[in-house]
């Protein structure tokens, strides 16, 4: 790196940094924890002020697994620490079922309002977990950290336990638990060891390049055949850019924790140039939502909007990827993306971020949250990336 580049990287670690540390973390910590019955509200408006008390029990997790991370990456901040233990308390307190499947909705007081046949509860219940033991030196949350995601392997890989998407005519597969299981095994790896989580990672990136990379369409696509087939619908058209992006640096995540695997640096480089191609608007600026392989017309309504996650998602994977390579190309597509983000989501006047942009880059509507969105991947992205130009500027 020139002086010029490093004075850019050095601008952006600390833009990241002070943001993490003024503006975001004190918008939740003060607007959204909940002082009477533990855990964190998310459906916060503009200003902070409470729009509905319903707890996303994704962001249970989600927000838990922030604040240790930020402890355990940024400085042993005490209020970080006891925010992630509510959160965590709050989880095993009200969140898990009878079958031991989570809930995706609660009540303020944790009355169960909603499930889904998914597992991302679980998912981010176990990143919160991992995470939190390392923060805190308490090894118990390890222990249950694994034994959660040996949960989600059971109910993922036990017929009829969750109920299926479509009907039993239909046989496909999902890119989304693929990814995420990367991301989640990787993340326990960190406070405790089983061999459950190397194959699971293996697993899932053997079916990455076996299922999901269709050259032909030079894409990642979210929805495949059960044998990796391409689906000619509307649903298996479908490209997701912000998911595949987000692919790419869990890929490189794994690539350097084996000792720079070549083959996997490679592969996330591949999603990452095939998805920028896909996902970056030449007009406006920013990731698109979604595109259709075929370049037909999207179903989704939202297709052509501008949404926060699939931003900070870039945001890491082009830092991580110039960090891997030393590339020129991939700085500048990080300050494409750190450029677009910070003039479009940023509010001025009010704490946290804007969610959901127009295409063209207005504001759809100027929440801070709701149900899906909260302090997960905007945090993420500031404290991720801080640690990777930390170690660019060694």
């Amino acid at each position: 790196m020139n002086i010029e580049q490093q004075n850019y990287i050095k601008a952006c670690g600390d833009q990241y940094l002070n943001d993490l540390k003024t503006n975001i973390l004190p918008f939740w910590l003060e607007n959204g924890m909940d002082k009477v019955n533990g855990g964190l509200y998310t459906c916060l408006d503009r200003d902070g002020s409470l729009m509905d008390t319903t707890k996303s029990v994704w962001f249970q997790g989600r927000f838990a697994f922030i604040c240790a991370y930020a402890y355990n990456l940024v400085e042993k901040n005490d209020e970080w620490l006891a925010a992630s233990k509510n959160c965590i308390d709050f989880i095993e307190k009200y969140c898990f079922d009878t079958d031991g499947h989570m809930f995706f909705e609660v009540a303020n007081d944790g009355t169960p309002l909603r499930k889904r046949r998914y597992v991302f509860s679980e998912c981010f219940a176990t990143i919160a977990m991992a995470e939190y033991s390392i923060a805190s030196g308490d090894a118990t949350y390890a222990q249950k950290a694994l034994d959660l995601f040996k949960r989600i392997k059971f109910m993922l890989e036990t017929d009829g336990f969750l109920a299926p998407k479509y009907c039993d005519t239909v046989k496909m597969r999902g890119h989304s638990i693929t990814m995420m299981l990367i991301n989640v095994a990787m993340v326990v790896k960190k406070a405790i060891s089983d061999p459950v989580l190397d194959e699971t990672i293996d697993q899932s990136i053997v079916d990455l390049e076996k299922y999901f990379i269709h050259p032909e369409f030079e894409a990642l696509l979210e929805t495949v055949g059960e044998n990796g087939e391409f689906i000619d619908t509307c649903v298996g058209r479908m490209i997701n850019p912000g998911h595949c992006i987000e692919t790419a640096w869990f890929i490189f995540e794994v690539a350097v924790n084996r000792g720079n695997d070549q083959h996997l640096i490679d592969l996330g480089l591949k999603i990452l140039d095939w998805s920028w191609k896909w996902g970056w608007d030449e007009q406006y600026g920013g990731i698109i939502n979604f595109r259709d392989c075929r370049n037909l017309p999207c179903q989704d309504y939202a297709h052509d909007m501008k949404f926060w996650w699939p931003q900070s998602e870039t945001v890491i994977a082009s830092l991580y990827a110039y960090k891997l390579t030393k590339d020129e190309k991939y700085l500048k597509m990080h300050q494409q993306i750190h450029d677009y983000t910070y003039a479009h989501f940023t509010d001025t006047d009010y704490r946290e971020w804007y969610g959901y942009l127009h295409r063209d880059g207005s504001v759809s509507q100027p929440a801070k949250g709701n149900i899906f969105k909260g302090p997960f991947h905007i945090p993420r992205m500031m404290i991720k990336s801080n640690d990777l130009i930390k170690e660019l500027l060694k």
